[in-house]
């Protein structure tokens, strides 16, 4: 079945340099103008490079091959993607290999099903087959396959419970807290789309990459003389990424990470403490690795080169100035433990005993935590919880200096029915989805979460007002963090900031922790998410009310496979998440269970407060707040000097978020890759930059994917690997090792 699009007017289709493509009917001047226009386009040069302005509003939507490809790419994709998340080196397999995959199956259901038109006269009239595979039907299919591309955050919730801290929640209670979860986002959405889709300034770099692909997989291209179609360009990269993936996922794994220094300092804690790409600050480490390049950070070919500098920046003072500069100064006993490790410590340099300090109701027991005394964090853990605080302020204040005469703006041209973006204007033929239709999953979201969380209480823990309070949190930092997501592509997280506020609102509760931070932070992340695919359909030119629908289905559907797939995996593999793994470590969810540790069993006045050791890291959330009053005053003192502008402090302080469990040699490598996309080959070889940079993106992604899942389906299932030094990983094993004078650990040299 298809959809009409409402009552929409069809403007005939015109190219931007005036050749007439497609019939045309009866239409507004205005919507003529807005396609007529050759010179007309986005402000922003990527956009106007990448997107076109044109519209056929008769293509056929929702189809039938439209829902079977949509709803096995966003099964196959969340059975991989949580399949691969608990593995040491975790694999994302993104959308953008569904993208390619069904483009083929497309086609062959166009060849192949028939025509026939079934009730055919009446008002249920449909078929199977409206026609030829059409670009607007990929694209819903690859919202489809977005949903089973993200994370499930509230999984972490699940895995810490049943595995770290070994303790009881059903299936049906996860199911709730997932769902729940993943679908409030939609509320926010709904909210802020004015302010985040309608303008042009809000471009969300990461859509140029996939509407490149859509462009290159459905355009009709003549190859120009001496060069290569961006069709061709794309299957000769796909077929290089697939073939070489094959040394860095199997025959040679260093290529992940080469830290040569320690090769040449072999028995030197120094040296490797500053050369390990994976466990030391990455000095001179390189990776010859794609999944290296992107699997954190996401792809550095859609990152504008000004977000790219300014993460390049923030990366070089948190990792080559302040966490040395601590160290070696010592403080916090910083020598007493590794100088790059999310683990948890006594105050000699052990392991914390997690399990020791919990009593039989899953709370702190407080007699044995002072007995096992105080909790100590790695140097560089501790600096990133810092500049976790400052990003959380920076980007508050950074929006209300930098934007907050466009948001106004927007709010006042939003009642009075007024935009500038030619996109905007096209979308206006098709039917909006209705306000109140996310206002009602918005309540009816938060009636379920409450409920869940009353009547599950033993399980979750969290009271009604985490739940109300959370969502305010989501509600308040949607709109700044949205803004920054849309201009430089990096997405300031809340994790920090919530877990903060419900440890000391309501300490000693490790699931009520891990709940609140999990509803207050990841639905504004999905928030964000819906937003910027929200803005691939605008580009696109897909009906709103079809987005919508795709988007929601989607969500539902990725959210039971992932928790199902998680839940077989616990149950089958015995020694899942431990040390004592070779395969399944989930570096991911360590990271998590130890933020539970942190913020919610013990707590943050015991660590961050008054009673805590790294008190002083508080006053990290003024200097967030400074940071961008500095830049906006240097801005008006000095309006020629355009760069000022371009530094973004919130991107620049939270440049580190990621770490970990992302390490050095994900930020050097990426950054590399960056500033020869977004700097050398976009300023002095534009045109080149035009046609291949989103392609080259998608097929590094693609070839990447389809070899690492047939790797594993021919040679992981079997347990077949390769016992060679070139695939010991990174080879700087003293790099974990302390250096205060007489700590003992297993494996390292004791220091006098």
């Amino acid at each position: 079945m298809e959809e009409s699009p409402g009552e929409e007017i069809r403007a005939p289709l015109i190219s931007k340099h005036g050749d007439t493509i497609g019939p045309a009917s009866s239409s507004s001047p205005a919507l003529d103008r807005v396609v007529e226009e050759p010179e007309e386009n986005s402000p922003v040069p990527q956009v106007a490079l990448t997107v076109q302005t044109t519209d056929d509003p008769s293509l056929p939507v929702l189809t039938f091959r439209m829902w079977v490809l949509g709803t096995l790419s966003c099964v196959l994709l969340s059975f991989l993607n949580q399949f691969f998340w608990y593995r040491t080196e975790p694999l994302t397999i993104t959308a953008i290999s569904a993208q390619i995959a069904v483009v083929p199956l497309g086609r062959l259901m166009a060849a192949r099903i028939t025509d026939r038109v079934f009730l055919k006269g009446t008002r249920w009239e449909f078929t199977l087959n409206p026609g030829p595979f059409n670009v607007k039907e990929h694209v819903l299919i690859t919202i489809f396959a977005n949903s089973g591309a993200g994370t499930v955050y509230a999984i972490y919730v699940v895995t810490v419970v049943k595995v770290f801290y070994k303790k009881q929640i059903t299936f049906f209670v996860s199911l709730i807290v997932v769902i729940t979860t993943q679908v409030l986002g939609f509320g926010w959405a709904g909210i802020f789309r004015k302010y985040l889709v309608e303008p042009a300034a809000m471009w969300w770099p990461a859509n140029l990459v996939q509407v490149s692909l859509f462009r290159a997989l459905h355009e009709k291209e003549e190859r120009p003389k001496g060069g290569v179609t961006r069709t061709q360009f794309f299957l000769i990269a796909f077929i290089c990424s697939f073939a070489y993936y094959v040394f860095p996922g199997y025959i040679f794994e260093m290529l992940t990470s080469m830290s040569w220094i320690c090769w040449i300092f072999p028995k030197s804690v120094l040296a490797q403490q500053l050369g390990s790409g994976l466990y030391g600050l990455g000095i001179t480490a390189f990776g010859l690795d794609w999944s290296t390049i992107s699997s954190y950070l996401g792809s550095p070919l859609a990152s504008p080169w000004f977000a790219t500098a300014n993460v390049a920046a923030g990366f070089v003072f948190v990792m080559y100035v302040l966490t040395p500069l601590c160290y070696w100064l010592n403080v916090y006993k910083a020598k007493t433990f590794p100088i790059f490790s999310d683990d948890l410590f006594t105050s000699t340099g052990q392991e914390y005993n997690i399990s020791s300090i919990i009593d039989a109701n899953f709370h702190l027991d407080v007699a044995a935590y002072e007995k096992e005394g105080p909790l100590y964090l790695s140097t560089f853990f501790a600096m990133t919880y810092g500049v976790g605080f400052a990003s959380l302020t920076a980007t508050v204040v950074h929006v209300a200096l930098f934007h907050g005469r466009e948001i106004l703006a927007q709010s006042k041209a939003s009642f009075q029915d007024k935009t500038a973006d030619i996109h905007t204007r096209m979308m206006r033929r098709y039917q909006q989805v209705p306000e109140w239709w996310f206002w009602c999953i918005l309540v009816v979201n938060i009636a379920a979460t409450i409920f869940a969380c009353e009547y599950y209480n033993s399980q979750l823990q969290l009271p009604w007002w985490g739940v109300l309070l959370a969502c305010l949190i989501a509600i308040v930092f949607t709109l700044p963090i949205g803004i920054i997501t849309a201009i430089t592509n990096q997405t300031p997280g809340l994790n920090i900031i919530t877990e903060y506020i419900i440890g000391y609102i309501y300490p000693g509760y490790p699931v009520a922790n891990m709940c609140f931070k999990v509803y207050g932070y990841i639905s504004m992340t999905q928030a964000v998410t819906f937003l910027q695919d929200f803005k691939l359909g605008h580009y696109m030119k897909i009906p709103p009310r079809t987005m919508f629908m795709a988007q929601v289905v989607g969500t539902l559907i990725a959210g039971v496979v992932y928790l199902g797939t998680a839940w077989w995996l616990m149950e089958t593999i015995p020694d899942i998440c431990e040390t004592t793994s070779s395969v399944w470590t989930c570096p991911s969810d360590t990271v998590f269970y130890d933020a539970s540790v942190i913020w919610g069993l013990i707590g943050p006045r015991r660590i961050f407060g008054d009673e805590g050791t790294y008190e002083a890291i508080n006053w990290f959330f003024l200097g967030g707040a400074i940071a961008p009053i500095l830049v906006w005053l240097a801005h008006k003192a000095f309006p020629e000097q355009e760069w000022i502008s371009l530094i973004n402090m919130p991107v620049l302080i939270g440049a580190t978020g990621y770490m970990p469990p992302a390490t050095a040699v994900n930020y050097t490598t990426w950054i590399i890759a960056g500033f020869l996309s977004g700097f050398v080959v976009y300023r002095y070889r534009p045109e080149l930059w035009k046609k291949y940079n989103y392609v080259l993106s998608g097929a590094l992604d693609a070839g990447l994917a389809f070899m690492g899942v047939l790797l594993y389906l021919c040679l992981g299932l079997e347990s077949i690997d390769l016992d060679w030094w070139g695939n010991d990983l990174d080879g700087c094993p003293l790099a974990t090792c302390p250096t205060a004078v007489g700590v003992l650990v297993e494996g390292c040299p004791v220091f006098t």
